[in-house]
């Protein structure tokens, strides 16, 4: 099966907002995956993943403590992210977004969590 990449205005969109939240963090890297998925990643592992969706429109996945997930899947909008929401994935979909600033700190919590300790010690010694 063939997936295309982020092409709709609203997923490009998206894209460049978080993309701006997440290349402020340290060794972050932006990576277009088989399935046409946007991520962004340290250490090779994904804290955010971007998919265009289908007739819903585009995703915003993050990876964020347990803790932090029950807590957005009572709010409206947020899911549990398919296949590996089990792991703490979150979604929500770009429509329902209101504002891309407000989910920088679950950007963060998430990189926080898939980076090495010596990136996370990094990141909390800079000033905000």
């Amino acid at each position: 099966m063939v997936h295309g990449q982020i092409s709709s205005i609203e997923g490009l969109e998206m894209v460049a907002a978080v993309r701006e939240l997440a290349m402020r963090l340290p060794e972050v890297t932006e990576q277009i995956d088989a399935f046409g998925h946007t991520s962004f990643r340290v250490n090779d592992k994904p804290f955010v993943i971007m998919g265009e969706g289908g007739t819903d429109g585009p995703s915003l996945s993050m990876k964020v403590l347990k803790t932090t997930q029950e807590i957005l899947l009572t709010q409206e909008h947020f899911y549990k992210t398919p296949y590996i929401g089990h792991h703490g994935w979150v979604s929500i979909l770009a429509k329902n977004v209101t504002s891309y600033n407000d989910l920088e700190d679950y950007i963060r919590e998430g990189y926080m969590c898939a980076a090495p300790k010596r990136l996370v010690k990094q990141l909390q010694e800079q000033p905000r």
